[in-house]
């Protein structure tokens, strides 16, 4: 196999025995694990299929209407997810953050309004859900998000949330950056967000880090942020 596949004994082919002739015990095993071999000619094919929620998704953001047969995923009474983002800083950028304007002599050079905080908040919003990332959503190939605010991608987000039947527990996020300073901003940062996640504001959290001049995000060449979440069922 061209990748390191892991796969549940419970789960195998039944093509797919212990080299000693064995039934495997339900454990975890890799096709680079010596004790069992495959043979192709008896296993049924591997078939990868997408999540309803991916396919209504990914159907939403393009035709703006998820299909008839979209299903929400499997009832959690949580999920949790992560996000990641980070962009370069250029001159003649607006620097935006959580929906707010930073005074800054550079910005976020992107292809939308590259507030780095909500395109990380989004992620793991959507991670919590299942679904792919901002960028499978919402292309930067696509003119149509050429310059676009972030609240636009936030609010899909959110109504995704929401259709699958929960909503904030509490997000805890963590701006990166050298300069400028956010804590004269950070209480307008996250009354916004909130109201944009339509959640508490006693279960939002935002910090901000320096770099240390470490790097680029040391050197004020980029910003980043990371954020976690977990969505409680309704």
């Amino acid at each position: 196999m061209a990748a390191h596949l892991h796969l549940h004994a419970c789960s195998l082919p039944a093509g797919i025995v212990a080299r000693s002739g064995k039934s495997l015990s339900p454990a975890f095993v890799s096709d680079k694990n010596p004790r069992f071999l495959a043979r192709p000619t008896s296993a049924p094919a591997l078939r990868a299929t997408a999540s309803p929620l991916v396919v209504a998704a990914v159907s939403t953001a393009v035709s703006g209407a998820p299909p008839a047969s979209a299903s929400p995923p499997k009832t959690l009474p949580f999920r949790v997810g992560h996000g990641f983002d980070l962009h370069r800083l250029e001159p003649g950028y607006p620097l935006i953050i959580g929906g707010i304007d930073i005074p800054h002599d550079r910005g976020c050079e992107a292809h939308s309004d590259g507030d780095v905080l909500l395109h990380c908040v989004v992620d793991a919003i959507l991670g919590a859900l299942g679904l792919p990332d901002i960028g499978q959503i919402f292309p930067d190939s696509d003119p149509k998000w050429k310059g676009a605010p972030s609240s636009v991608f936030i609010k899909e987000a959110v109504r995704l949330m929401h259709e699958a039947g929960y909503e904030i527990g509490n997000l805890d996020a963590t701006l990166i950056l050298q300069r400028p300073k956010v804590s004269p901003h950070k209480e307008s940062i996250r009354k916004n967000l909130c109201e944009l996640l339509g959640a508490d504001p006693t279960v939002v959290n935002l910090k901000a880090k320096t770099h240390e001049k470490v790097d680029s995000l040391g050197e004020n060449r980029s910003i980043a942020a990371h954020t976690v979440v977990l969505l409680m069922r309704k």
